[in-house]
């Protein structure tokens, strides 16, 4: 079919905007209530296919079910010379894989609020007793609002149905966006719709998609045995807790996702209002708190007056001071600032992971004494139970550039709650001996060592805490 056609002697084509295995879609004018719609027509080559007849039949019974402000409406239906169409509402606008094409990574406020639109369209189908199966970007439509709409329901199925055509043996969906348990052809619900969808929020934080591969069977794979690399890798100002919505949803087993759309959307949701509250928080300063504390000061005691606040602030300063020259003059203990003496210029030089498979991010190593807290070295994610790893450890080596005895060595990570500790040894591939007590980490974290001088000194991280992937921001140490 070809613009300037008409079809059904109603719907004038203008013009061609996609076209896939099974239809093409053209935008097209209703000549009867004069507006522009989408018309979908299946393939000449496909008519004399019952099954796919039969399941383009069924995606427009289905969808026409199905009235949501996220999802595309359907407007009627028919038959073209043999050709069975639909007639969709006309969405002026591109697609969520247009978008990212030309913007790259979006900002994480508008990737959140898309995806939000979309897992309640999605939310909305599942309710109705409908999986999708096919979630990908190129299937969700910006109308002129910027709004998500859900599009393509064509090789959705109901939840009960689980056995028969297209179902178990049988792998549908878009390979860079589909579930381990879709591309093993196993059973299908609403939780492959949670993985596809967490794979579109991927793409729209990062600009990429997780798993590339040169065909569909490498990508599948991938999606059934390979972790993704943590969005926090390709972009590290991602909220921790936006990042560990994403790999939730992206568990290779189902029961580990978000128990429902609904869940991943309240989710999300949380992810946004705790967003926007920080973005408050770095516009507004810290204003708001220092009025409620002064509104509690005057229900009690009388505030000082200006002077006398100077002037205990200055006797607090003079108390300080005094304490911190005593230390330093008398050489009796370590100093308030952490160490004994000056500090030691370490330099990651390489992951130590003797019980895995040698090697952990290697590539990212230089992050961690690179001079920034907003870069890190992380490993990679573990799905263990309680934090496990599944061996006894894996840690990072530093070196310090000849033997030096490191007093104190100093972790910054934004995955708090992982347990440490520090070994030394002569050799970067060691072996290592315990230098220091074995602590649960916070957001900085100073370990104490003891022993003899040595060139390289290893972070041994034994549990992970609550996070998939340990990151460490910048270690730093102290003579």
């Amino acid at each position: 079919m070809i613009a300037g056609e008409t079809v059904a002697d109603r719907f004038e084509l203008v013009e061609l905007v996609g076209s896939g295995g099974m239809s093409s879609v053209f935008r097209a004018r209703d000549q009867v209530l004069e507006r522009d719609v989408a018309l979908k027509i299946l393939h000449d080559r496909l008519v004399g296919e019952q099954e796919v007849v039969d399941r383009f039949g069924r995606e427009a019974r289905l969808v026409a079910a199905l009235s949501h402000r996220n999802i595309v409406a359907v407007i009627d239906r028919g038959d073209y010379d043999g050709r069975p169409y639909i007639v969709f509402e006309y969405v002026a606008g591109e697609n969520l894989k247009q978008l990212v094409a030309r913007e790259g990574p979006l900002r994480v406020a508008r990737a959140l609020e898309l995806a939000i639109e979309i897992a309640r369209g999605l939310a909305f189908a599942h309710e109705q007793g409908y999986v999708h199966r096919d979630v990908k970007p190129q299937n969700v439509l910006l109308n002129g609002k910027g709004e998500a709409k859900v599009t393509d329901f064509g090789i959705a199925r109901p939840l009960e149905v689980q056995d028969g055509e297209t179902q178990t043996g049988t792998v549908l969906g878009t390979c860079d966006y589909i579930s381990p348990e879709q591309a093993q052809g196993r059973r299908v619900d609403t939780q492959s719709d949670v993985y596809s969808l967490g794979i579109v929020l991927y793409e729209l934080l990062t600009g990429q998609v997780p798993f590339t591969g040169d065909n569909f069977v490498a990508v599948a794979m991938q999606h059934i045995n390979a972790e993704p690399p943590p969005v926090s890798l390709l972009r590290p100002e991602v909220p921790r807790r936006v990042e560990a919505a994403v790999a939730r949803a992206l568990a290779k087993e189902p029961s580990e996702r978000f128990y429902s759309m609904n869940d991943f959307c309240s989710e999300l949701r949380a992810c946004l209002a705790e967003l926007r509250s920080s973005d408050d928080m770095m516009a507004t300063g810290v204003l708001p708190v220092l009025g409620r504390r002064r509104r509690r000061a005057r229900s009690g005691r009388p505030r000082l007056g200006r002077n006398a606040l100077l002037l205990s602030l200055l006797v607090v300063i003079a108390a300080v001071a005094a304490a911190i020259v005593a230390v330093l003059v008398s050489g009796g203990g370590s100093s308030v600032f952490g160490g004994g003496g000056g500090p030691v210029a370490l330099k990651a030089v390489s992951a130590y992971d003797p019980d895995g498979d040698g090697h952990e991010m290697d590539q990212l190593v230089p992050r961690a004494t690179d001079g920034s807290t907003a870069t890190f070295w992380p490993t990679e994610v573990y799905r263990y139970p309680d934090g496990r790893l599944g061996k006894p450890g894996v840690g990072i080596v530093l070196d310090a550039g000849s033997a030096t005895k490191v007093r104190t060595l100093t972790v910054d990570s934004n995955t708090p709650g992982y347990t440490a500790e520090i070994e030394a040894g002569s050799t970067a591939t060691g072996p290592f001996t315990v230098v220091s007590s074995q602590l649960k980490a916070s957001a900085k974290t100073t370990f104490r060592l003891s022993g003899t001088a040595a060139r390289y000194y290893l972070v041994w991280i034994t549990n992970r805490g609550t996070a998939g992937s340990v990151h460490l921001n910048e270690i730093t140490a102290a003579q």
